[in-house]
């Protein structure tokens, strides 16, 4: 059967126009992070008819992926992610054009990654902050808007960070305050969900810091890649802005409510620097040390993980 971009998409009509559908098919949307929340991410805008994605990961497939990750099937077990993503990506668009970066994302190729992208959609791993800084810096020197969500519990925690106004990552997330890998870990928790919605039924001993990992569902990520797909509908087709940061939105679909504010100081707010110290005090409750980085390191959040992880 010959594949007809028309056809494919033309159940899209109607809710966009056709003049609309045809400015997606030139949009490129980059994703660093392409496995719990960034496959969605990619996969959602693929059927949407977002014609070119940058992908970068340096990962594979492995079986704790497959209760959440788009890619995570038996049969990709081992495979790279973004090879997997890639051909899925395809397989809906054979006309989409999908460039790889398989070292994930680092500062000898963020400019060659960012060059002709539209807008950044976050799929980084949790832990891997050095990436994540280096994106949204890079993001907001080049004029990109760049937007995280996190899965948390059953639900999504949204962040936008635009290129000429509000804070910048670095400036909501009070990163330079922090001391150790664990201490930014803590910072970006808490200003990533500041109701922490998930935290009144999610087993936080379930929570591993020093394996780098926590409870996940793919209910959670799905959501995210929706919320992002459609605020980069509203950026690409110049519909409406996100609120940038430090405005906040937070969806819990187990409890059935939504949260969305503004944290006028970010994380150096009084009641933020509270709930940092709180969340502290429980993982050293449980061994976790919050040792300072080796000298030389980049920022607090240098030992944390490798760049370009996907979660």
């Amino acid at each position: 059967m010959i594949h007809s971009f028309e056809d494919a998409f033309s159940r899209n009509v109607g809710l966009i126009s056709p003049a609309e559908q045809a400015r997606l098919s030139r949009a490129c949307v980059a994703v660093p992070g392409v496995g719990g929340v960034g496959g969605w991410h990619a996969l959602t805008l693929a059927r949407q008819g977002v014609g070119c994605f940058h992908l970068a990961d340096f990962d594979t497939f492995s079986t704790a992926n497959i209760n959440r990750q788009a890619g995570a099937f038996v049969s990709t077990l081992g495979r790279p992610k973004v090879d997997v993503l890639r051909e899925m990506i395809l397989d809906i668009n054979p006309s989409a054009h999908v460039t790889v970066f398989r070292e994930g994302v680092q500062r000898s190729n963020v400019d060659d990654f960012l060059a002709d992208a539209d807008i950044v959609l976050d799929g980084i791993d949790f832990f891997a902050l050095d990436a994540r800084r280096l994106v949204f810096e890079q993001a907001r020197r080049r004029g990109l808007w760049a937007l995280t969500a996190g899965p948390l519990g059953f639900g999504a925690a949204v962040l936008a960070f635009a290129p000429d106004q509000g804070m910048t990552f670095e400036e909501y997330f009070d990163f330079e305050s922090c001391d150790s890998a664990a201490d930014a870990a803590v910072a970006f928790a808490v200003g990533l969900a500041p109701f922490g919605l998930h935290t009144r039924y999610m087993d936080l001993s379930k929570v591993e810091l020093s394996e780098q990992r926590g409870p996940s569902s793919a209910l959670a990520c799905q959501l995210c890649g929706s919320v992002l797909a459609m605020e980069t509908l509203g950026l690409l087709l110049g519909w409406s802005a996100p609120a940038p940061a430090p405005n906040f939105l937070q969806l819990d679909l187990r409890r059935r409510t939504w949260a969305r504010g503004r944290l006028r100081w970010g994380n150096r707010g009084p009641l933020q620097q509270a709930k940092r110290a709180m969340l502290r005090r429980h993982l050293r409750s449980r061994g976790v040390t919050f040792e300072s980085p080796a000298p030389g390191a980049r920022g607090p959040a240098s030992s944390v993980s490798e760049l370009g992880s996907s979660s």
